[in-house]
């Protein structure tokens, strides 16, 4: 169907980006420059920068930056990794395709990994703990290092969801061993095609992921250091990139602008659970605005009848998938909410008719004007 609000509108916001991009995408065109070269290189050291790491390197995908990080950290078969029951499955699979063993944990209110119930998850297999910064707000990252740090696990943070979130002022991406980015089109800062990256402060593990990101090569010296993978993020998508990043902090505030519009056209609806969090040092990024509708798929389906494109993640968690043969130790919040959320259009591109539209859309749903 054709919507009146798009979740996301990748051409409207290329027409806003428009001259910027063209000149990025011609530069590289004119030049040749399509693999491993300059665009991809001073968009790595932009990214490290905006982090406030060390390093960042180039992927092609979220998920190569999950795999390729456990691999640094040198997590294999017999291994266990922590992991949270409410994520994107590709969590979960990163440490199946290791050779290693997810072990689910549940998740709390604001839909990342409950830190209360992560001890009681810990074995002798234990070697690593993947928290994931969901929706644009990140785990609660003091009490994942405790853990970790008394455990001696490494933490590989799924921030894939969370680019400029931060906690206490320190960002995603910048507390584990690695951070793992996705540059999905739909993400916050979404490329033209699928792209990742990994951002570190370990010299050893930033050199580890770009040689195995191509084959196992050091580009320098034409040796081969293992067998590597083909997974490095391409030239023309680092450009985009480029361009967008430079715009990140005033999106950034765009969306908590519109999230605070939402906030304050959804008042007074006991129904509705809101995405707002405060205290605890965190600052969200709202890379989705999940709310949590006690009628699930009726409320998400009148959003679509009336012209709003929403999206439903998920309401069949991923371990209930008997092809994936993962555990269920029982996750009752997971449960809970997988069966009533819905993520609200929330995107930089948004114009002030079609935020109303999104609130005047729930509000009729509730009966109020």
């Amino acid at each position: 169907m054709a919507y009146k609000v798009r979740f996301v509108n990748p051409g409207k916001l290329y027409r806003q980006l428009k001259p910027d991009l063209d000149a990025a995408y011609f530069k590289v065109m004119e030049n040749g420059n399509l693999i491993d070269r300059e665009e991809l290189w001073n968009f790595e050291g932009e990214l490290a920068k905006f982090v406030g790491t060390r390093h960042a390197v180039g992927l092609n995908s979220g998920y190569d930056s999950l795999h390729m990080s456990l691999r640094a950290c040198g997590i294999g078969p017999g291994d266990e990794v922590i992991v949270p029951a409410h994520t994107f499955v590709a969590t979960a699979s990163a440490v199946v395709n290791v050779g290693a063993r997810p072990v689910l944990v549940d998740v709390g209110r604001d839909f990342n990994i409950d830190v209360d119930r992560i001890e009681e998850a810990i074995s002798p297999r234990t070697r690593g703990i993947i928290p994931v910064h969901l929706n644009g707000r990140m785990a609660y990252m003091p009490a994942v290092t405790e853990i970790a740090e008394k455990h001696g696990l490494a933490i590989v943070e799924d921030a894939c969801q969370s680019l400029g979130a931060s906690q206490d002022g320190k960002k995603a991406g910048a507390w584990g061993v690695t951070g793992c980015w996705s540059f999905y089109p739909f993400k916050i800062l979404g490329g033209y095609g699928d792209g990742g990256a990994i951002t570190t402060n370990s010299d050893e593990v930033a050199d580890f992921a770009r040689r195995m990101r191509f084959n196992g090569e050091d580009r320098h010296t034409g040796q081969y250091h293992g067998h590597g993978f083909t997974c490095l993020l391409d030239n023309i998508q680092a450009a985009f990139l480029s361009v967008k990043l430079r715009h990140m902090p005033e999106w950034i505030e765009k969306r908590r602008v519109i999230a605070e519009r939402y906030r304050a056209g959804f008042a007074g609806i006991d129904d509705l659970a809101l995405p707002h969090f405060n205290g605890d040092g965190r600052s969200d990024v709202f890379q989705n605005y999940v709310v949590r509708s006690k009628q699930g798929d009726a409320f998400s389906d009148h959003m679509r009848e009336h012209g709003v494109e929403v999206l439903v993640q998920w309401r069949k968690p991923y371990y209930r998938h008997e092809a994936l043969q993962l555990e269920d130790r029982g996750f009752p919040e997971t449960e809970l909410l997988s069966s009533e959320v819905c993520s609200l259009p929330l995107a930089v591109e948004l114009d002030d008719d079609e935020v109303e539209h999104v609130i005047s859309t729930v509000r009729s749903f509730y009966g109020l004007s």
